[in-house]
């Protein structure tokens, strides 16, 4: 509050970025703003705050290299859509749609993002149909649930039978983001029921080939109906625990398991644990993948680091246990070094001696690019109050990527997902207090960029952990409370289910 000796406010704010984030002014521009009026013209101050308030509306201009614009990124979207397949839904590779049709995860969420509501209109219903159509074709497994690699026609037929952990974590987000809570369920049944190791760990896939009759036989067992299959050995599993994969299976079970069934998000917790265990070596840092519990030399790529991050921030807000979320910001402080962001060390060993070390920009494939998912788990954890440098982290990789993604954004789905959301005043959610409370319920079917449900002895561990989120959040009266806030500003505490739809 900016007040003048008499007591009377006549401008008030209640967050200030230390740079501008347009439409919002940097703490700095608005003391100067606030200095200027004050000395030079007190009289309009004393009349009414509007003429500081447009002052600071045209002083809120974005640094020369800000991330891209809403209108930018408004464009890329269109030109996504623009390349729908208006009759069997998602996307070829040019207008004769001759070549094979992948699910695009990254691109999916990136046009689901809410921010583009308004400005593109059509933009979630281009993902819903592709899902939809996915759903409904020979490239979704009704028997075992999940979907396949890829189909090799246009109308989603004929698909390559191997069954992706990163397709179906992916697509569990999308079918939720989409509502389609049958597809969601069926994907992440696939992950916990199929592709569920022992160990907890979750493999990389499953073969396209089994053995019928004594011969290798290229996806009979999946056109096979469910008794039969059920009398033949499943297709072998790629049983390889690749750290930043399990990180995206981590984030899908933890929403299914708050949306769906409780046995998902213990099947999160499971492979959480079992990476922790399996994919750590003895100095903290990650290793690749492992494979029956042989962990490998490999060193972990930045996409394991922020992979595995993401979905420790999610198994964090689904469970309210803060320590998964520490776990997530010392992976990721591991990599922001004074050089760069980059894995401990720089990178593979071997590749750097080989002259083999990537360049330039990454694309988004089936799913999120070491920098895209380092940076969407910097954007999560800064969301949750871990501090601006995270936030920072996000949009640097975003500037680094940006003219490549916006020139080829059907390549760069999730890199762009993040551009929106730095942009976006995020809506987090929390709710403390009983898990099985009906505002719980509430809030767990709100689409926010943080639904956290905790107990008061969590909320305060979350705070006394440094998340600023969860600072002075009680259970009011001893009744489950929910807190709405936009951008950590929140709206009165309420206790009433109503107040969150």
């Amino acid at each position: 509050m900016f007040a003048s000796p008499e007591g009377r406010v006549f401008y008030a704010g209640t967050y200030f970025p230390p740079t501008p984030r347009p439409p919002q002014p940097s703490f700095r521009q608005v003391l100067a703003a606030v200095r200027e009026a004050w000395t030079e013209r007190r009289g309009e101050v004393d009349a009414t705050g509007s003429s500081l308030r447009d002052a600071l509306a045209a002083a809120a201009t974005a640094p020369a290299d800000a991330p891209p614009a809403l209108d930018q990124l408004a464009s890329a979207a269109r030109a996504i859509a623009a390349r729908e397949d208006r009759e069997y839904g998602g996307f070829a590779a040019g207008p004769a749609f001759e070549t094979p049709k992948f699910p695009n995860t990254p691109v999916l969420r990136f046009l689901q993002h809410p921010a583009l509501t308004e400005t593109v209109p059509d933009a979630a219903g281009v993902a819903s149909r592709a899902l939809a159509a996915m759903a409904g074709s020979d490239l979704h497994d009704t028997v075992e649930g999940g979907f396949f690699r890829y189909a090799t026609r246009r109308d989603w037929s004929v698909p390559h039978f191997e069954r992706m952990l990163t397709d179906n974590a992916g697509l569990v987000e999308v079918a939720f983001a989409a509502g389609d809570e049958a597809a969601a369920t069926d994907a992440a049944r696939f992950l916990v029921d199929v592709l569920q190791l022992p160990t907890g760990g979750i493999a990389a896939a499953q073969d396209s080939e089994s053995v019928i009759d004594g011969a290798r036989n290229e996806g009979g067992y999946y056109r096979l109906p469910a008794e039969q299959r059920a009398r033949l050995q499943p297709p072998a599993l790629d049983a390889k625990v690749v750290t930043g994969w399990n990180g995206h299976a981590i984030a899908a079970l933890a929403l299914a398991g708050t949306r769906t069934d409780p046995r998902f998000l213990e099947a999160a917790r499971w492979a959480a644990d079992a990476v922790i265990e399996g994919n750590v070596a003895d100095d903290g840092t990650l290793r690749r993948a492992s494979l029956d519990e042989i962990r490998s030399a490999a060193p972990a790529t930045l996409e394991d680091y922020g992979g595995l991050a993401r979905g420790l921030v999610a198994l964090a807000r689904a469970t309210g246990e803060v320590a998964y979320a520490e776990r997530a910001r010392t992976l990721l402080d591991l990599c922001l070094t004074d050089d760069g962001i980059h894995p401990p060390g720089g990178g593979d060993a071997v590749l750097v001696a080989q002259g083999m070390q990537p360049h330039g920009v990454p694309t988004d494939g089936a799913s999120p690019s070491g920098p895209s998912v380092f940076a969407a788990a910097a954007l999560d954890l800064w969301r949750l109050g871990a501090g601006e440098r995270y936030r920072d982290a996000a949009e640097a990789l975003v500037r680094a990527a940006a003219e490549v993604a916006l020139a080829s954004p059907l390549a760069h789905g999730a890199i762009l997902e993040v551009a929106l959301g730095l942009i976006t005043a995020p809506r987090q959610v929390v709710v403390v207090g009983e898990a099985d409370a009906a505002i719980a319920d509430a809030a767990r079917r709100v689409a926010a960029d943080v639904v956290a449900v905790v107990s008061p002895a969590q909320a305060q561990a979350f705070a006394a952990a440094g998340f600023e989120l969860f600072e002075g959040k009680v259970a009011q009266g001893g009744e489950a409370t929910a807190y709405d806030c936009r951008a950590f500003t929140c709206a009165l505490p309420t206790t009433d289910p109503a107040a969150l739809v």
